[in-house]
């Protein structure tokens, strides 16, 4: 797969050329200066361009407003990157007839806007606009010209802070490098890379490369061997805890055995086992007849963006961002478009949900911006649609194209791919400081490690993070298999509660809380115990109020989990016990921790459980697990244990 980054380019086609074609038909009679074009022609078709500029100065010797020269020279410097020498054409062929061929006027103003020349551009586009027919399919792209160059011209007079930095040698190359995505942690960055390869279609494939942070540096990338193929991978996401991989490969049989199925491109996932990565799959009903590309995974894990497009004529193309679940059956959904102001009749791409769930960023045509493809930024309304897009600004945005943005959990720290100078060559891979009004929220994270509590290997098992105040469920996913680790981002400010259960293992609990500063993450050991008689668990998620028995709600969260453990494990029975520090008497202590144990025992019956597989007994303060010498050892006393009988 190529990527469907377009550097630069405008709409000028070869429709330059098959206008001289129709009828036969010229803007001159000499018949002479007629044939030396329709032989610049030939040479152009087979890009012998040199042969092709020595007929369009012959004929153009002889006919020096002949129209169609200037089209085809406006053509060809197009096609080799000469800007300036492609717009002196153009203009000379809107000078002599603008009508002749209407569309130059538009292509003409396109070329305007890409140069930064927006008075030019605006006033090109407004000519086009008012001459062209309603049906006409460039005209709404001519409008929405206007509309750009009106928006640009205010940005070039409201600069937004703007200082690119090169992420190094150790990420780029003479190569182009493009569609980064990075773990929440910062520490690790996957990309595409553009390789030359005489295996492949064309001696050029897309591979993914990976490099992780060692002391604030990145470590020299890596090819991703586990996936890359002689075939293309591209435009990957990244788990936000680095576990799972979705990418776009086009082929119809891909690189790992498969038949890669429904469209042009499609979507795969690997999972990460350990450190190696399992075979690629196709994502199935997410895919189409159309192509998919440009994946991004929501922080929960739960929600995919993507971009899904079909080319369309007159240079203009249908791409739209579109979503898709996991259901409770752990299947996806039919995919829809988002709701709200992003798409457009024109292309979408690029697009990246942020970890806070709240801002979405994406590459557009279709909103007034700089010219090209800009970067913006739209926030999820309170209906869950999404806003009004929000440009970057001017010079993130530029009169070319701008794509593959990255922004990171902190919500201030971005990177994009540009081919700027100073860099190493092509497509380089920067980081940069969004504008204020343009971050997304700032979320934490959360590390943590699962294993056995008396061998220490490594575990692979279901975790959930429940939001303590209103018991939803925020992640729910799996440690590594092969390493045992697990990372979410969360949102600060929050009381969270972790439930983690494993088949054969009593489940485990705890709770904890992200301050507004949590830059760090936090990090949490998880060991598990063997469902056997003895073993007890701390339920660190059931709580009461001083000196009452009485269950608070958010205690309704890990009640019910031990309960769905009691139904899995039917014939487990066991002790719930009550623990309190030593503050009051101790007569005070044991009546307060029988109650409370009763209390657990009579909410598990109410949900079903036989009394007879369930005893309470209330220690008091007798059994502390660390000295009452301090408010926090004493916190860690007052407690809720269940045992195996």
């Amino acid at each position: 797969m190529l990527s469907r980054i377009v550097l630069f380019s405008l709409f000028l086609s070869i429709q330059f050329v098959a206008i001289a074609q129709q009828g036969r038909r010229f803007s001159v009679d000499d018949k002479k200066a007629i044939n030396a074009y329709l032989e610049a022609e030939q040479h152009y078709r087979v890009r012998l361009y040199e042969e092709a500029d020595e007929q369009i100065n012959k004929a153009l010797s002889r006919e020096p407003n002949f129209v169609e020269c200037y089209l085809l020279r406006a053509q060809i410097e197009t096609d080799l990157n000469n800007d300036e020498s492609a717009r002196t054409a153009l203009r000379k062929a809107v000078e002599i007839n603008a009508s002749f061929f209407p569309a130059s006027l538009f292509y003409l103003a396109a070329l305007e806007q890409r140069m930064e020349n927006y008075s030019d551009a605006r006033d090109y586009f407004f000519r086009y606009a008012k001459a062209s027919k309603d049906d006409d399919p460039l005209k709404e792209k001519a409008q929405l010209g206007i509309e750009s160059c009106d928006y640009a011209l205010w940005a070039l007079e409201n600069p937004v802070p703007f200082q690119p930095e090169n992420l190094g040698p150790e990420i780029n190359t003479d190569r182009p490098e493009y569609f980064p995505c990075m773990t929440a942690d910062g520490e690790t960055i996957l990309y595409t890379r553009l390789l030359k390869d005489g295996r492949a279609l064309q001696g050029k494939q897309e591979d993914f490369f990976i490099s992780e942070k060692r002391d604030g540096k990145w470590l020299p990338s890596l090819p991703l061997s586990d996936v890359n193929t002689v075939q293309n991978e591209g435009a990957p996401t990244l788990s936000l805890d680095g576990q799972v991989l979705i990418f776009t490969a086009c082929e119809n049989i891909d690189g790992w055995g498969n038949y890669s199925g429904k469209g042009s491109c499609d979507l795969f996932f690997t999972q990460r086992s350990g450190t190696r990565w399992d075979r690629p799959r196709n994502m199935g009903k997410v895919n189409s007849y159309k192509w998919e590309s440009q994946p991004s995974f929501s922080a929960d894990g739960r929600t995919l963006y993507f971009v899904r497009g079909v080319s369309g004529g007159n240079g203009i193309s249908s791409q739209d961002i579109y979503t898709s679940h996991i259901g409770e059956d752990g299947t996806w959904t039919d995919p829809e478009k988002v709701k709200g102001s992003v798409n457009t009749p024109f292309e979408e791409e690029s697009v990246l949900i942020h970890p806070d769930g709240q801002s979405l960023y994406f590459a557009s045509n279709g909103h007034p911006g700089m010219g090209g493809m800009d970067l913006f930024v739209s926030r999820k309304l309170s209906d869950g649609t999404w806003g009004t897009p929000e440009n970057l600004g001017y010079p993130i945005n530029t009169g070319g194209n701008e794509n593959s943005i990255l922004v990171a959990a902190d919500g201030s720290l971005a990177m994009f791919a540009s081919d700027r100078e100073g860099g190493y060559g092509d497509l380089d891979l920067y980081s940069f400081t969004l504008p204020e009004a343009r971050r997304a929220g700032k979320v934490s994270y959360v590390k943590g490690e699962v294993f056995d509590a008396v061998s220490f290997r490594k575990l692979e098992a279901s975790f959930e993070l429940i939001d303590l105040a209103n018991g939803e469920v925020v992640v729910s996913s799996f440690s590594n298999p092969g390493d045992g680790s697990f990372l979410v981002c969360l949102p600060p400010n929050k009381d969270y509660a972790l439930n983690v259960s494993r088949q054969g293992y009593l489940f485990y609990s705890d709770h904890f809380s992200l301050g507004e500063n949590s830059a760090e993450p936090f990090n949490l050991e998880v060991p598990l115990k063997k469902i056997r008689e003895g073993s007890s668990v701390v339920l660190n998620n059931v709580f009461f109020d001083t000196d009452s028995y009485t269950l608070r709600d958010e205690s309704k969260i890990e009640l019910e989990k031990l309960a769905q453990f009691m139904e899995t494990n039917a014939a487990v029975a066991i002790e719930i016990g009550g623990h309190t520090d030593d503050i009051g008497s101790d007569t005070d202590n044991q009546v307060l921790s029988e109650r409370r144990a009763s209390a657990v025992v009579e909410y598990l019956v109410s949900r079903g459980i036989a009394p007879e597989r369930l005893s309470s007994v209330g220690y008091g303060e007798s059994a502390p697990l660390v000295a009452n010498d301090s408010q926090e050892n004493r916190a860690k006393n007052r407690r809720t244990e269940f045992k195996i009988r």
